[in-house]
């Protein structure tokens, strides 16, 4: 995003200078005009700025350059100012959608605070288009494995590469990290796309039952099987199976496992006829299963067999950018899922997201976003732990904006406040003021 740009708009010139110049001593970018045509020119909907205008000028009307800016951008940030204050005449601006209002005299440090945080709003208003342009344009593996870090682009690139091949693989992540999701995608994005996809949750299945689901029996194995059934892996054959917290699986049903992915053949419960299988294994655990296998709860033969291939996924919290793209993915498949219309999000909506630590990884999330579009999670900013304020909220999102930018840049300082669009100056400022310390980051 460039530099943000201040349109000022006054027909009295020395006040012009004298603005411009506090403005730019502030870090601010000003294209300073007695011409409301020549100001207008600048605005678009991808404009980043704000315009700020007299309202009382000859030949003009600042009310009328406001409603010819929002002509163009409703949600354009326009400040009003005046010689003529009146309590009227600033109830009338802000009904009339400005940002702020206004009157002579003032400091220009007063008009530098306001500048600023009307152009947050824009930034905010500017990067939601952004993220809705993205979801729209967002196809195949991209709108599966939502997100644009560099860990989710790795992450994206090893399923790429991993998925044409028939490799077994284990998936490392948290709870609710999106494990299945993953999975699912090596398995669509691969020549088996067209076969079965087989889930089975380790840690959901009675330990009286998983070798019967897993294998299958014939009729009279045990007591109650009165008939032959196929098992899941049969039922899988020349798909996927997906083992899931395979860390739960019993010990002594490891050890058919681990015969399993050797040969490659599997014996139905009552049978002593072998049947090929044709499959894809891939694991998902939670757990280090190599310090589990230590400690004796997994089995260090079954852990190397299927630690040949690991993909790990990345926690939300170590992704906090990627959250606001998410989000409205999620709530998009919540929309489609209850047939509802997705709120309005509030502006402080997603900074607050950002702030907060997400245990549960995107899991949480799509529970927030369902009851988000359900009407039951408040459009406003969600507090954060601890009940901070919005504006916490918000500062909390600028520094994580700004600290993930310094580590996409090496910590580097000039790619850095070109990227986020602001001065020199005012990145150092932003910096001190979120305890960003330069020894923090290399100085480029």
């Amino acid at each position: 995003m460039d530099q943000a740009t201040v349109l000022l708009v006054d027909d009295e010139a020395d006040l012009r200078e004298s603005l411009t110049q506090g403005l730019e001593l502030s870090g601010q970018k000003v294209f300073a005009t007695g011409a409301p045509d020549a100001a207008l020119e600048h605005i678009n909907r991808g404009f980043y700025g704000v315009l700020v205008t007299d309202i009382r000028m000859p030949g003009s009307d600042g009310f009328q350059v406001m409603r010819r800016a929002f002509e163009i951008d409703p949600a354009l940030p326009v400040v009003l100012i005046t010689g003529h204050g009146d309590v009227p005449l600033a109830v009338e601006a802000m009904r009339a959608g400005a940002y702020d209002f206004m009157e002579k005299p003032f400091s220009v440090s007063r008009l530098a605070s306001v500048v600023e945080r009307a152009l947050d709003k824009r930034r905010l208003v500017l990067e939601n288009r952004k993220l809705r342009e993205e979801l729209a344009d967002r196809t195949g593996l991209e709108s599966r494995l939502v997100g644009r870090t560099p860990a989710m682009d790795l992450l994206r690139r090893n399923v790429m590469a991993l998925a044409a091949t028939d490799a077994d693989i284990l998936i490392l992540g948290e709870t609710g990290s999106g494990k299945e999701v993953v999975a699912r995608a090596l398995h669509d994005e691969g020549p088996r796309r067209e076969r079965p996809f087989v889930a089975l949750n380790c840690g959901a299945l009675p330990a009286e039952i998983i070798e019967s689901e897993l294998f299958g029996h014939e009729k009279g194995a045990f007591t109650g099987a009165s008939g032959q059934r196929i098992g899941k892996l049969e039922h899988a054959h020349g798909g996927t199976v997906f083992l899931d917290e395979i860390e739960s699986m019993p010990l002594e049903l490891q050890v058919k496992l681990l015969r399993v992915i050797e040969t490659r053949t599997i014996e139905r419960l009552g049978s002593n006829r072998p049947i090929e299988l044709d499959v894809r294994f891939i694991a998902a655990t939670k757990e280090d299963l190599e310090t589990a296998g230590k400690e004796g709860r997994f089995r260090l033969d079954l852990f190397y067999r299927l630690n040949v291939v690991n993909v790990e996924i990345p926690p939300l919290r170590e992704r906090l950018e990627d959250i606001p793209l998410l989000f409205r993915h999620l709530a998009v498949e919540a929309r489609a899922r209850y047939r509802r219309e997705i709120p309005d999000i509030g502006e402080g909506f997603l900074a607050g997201l950002m702030t907060r630590d997400w245990p549960g990884n995107v899991r949480e999330l799509r529970n927030v976003a369902d009851r988000f579009v359900l009407g039951l999670e408040p459009a406003g900013a969600p507090r954060a732990a601890g009940g901070s304020s919005l504006f916490d909220q918000v500062a909390s999102y600028e520094r994580v904006l700004i600290a993930a930018e310094l580590k996409r840049n090496g910590g580097a300082i000039k790619p850095t406040y070109e990227n986020l669009g602001i001065s020199r100056k005012a990145l150092y400022e932003k910096m001190r003021k979120h305890g960003l310390g330069r020894e923090d980051v290399v100085v480029g």
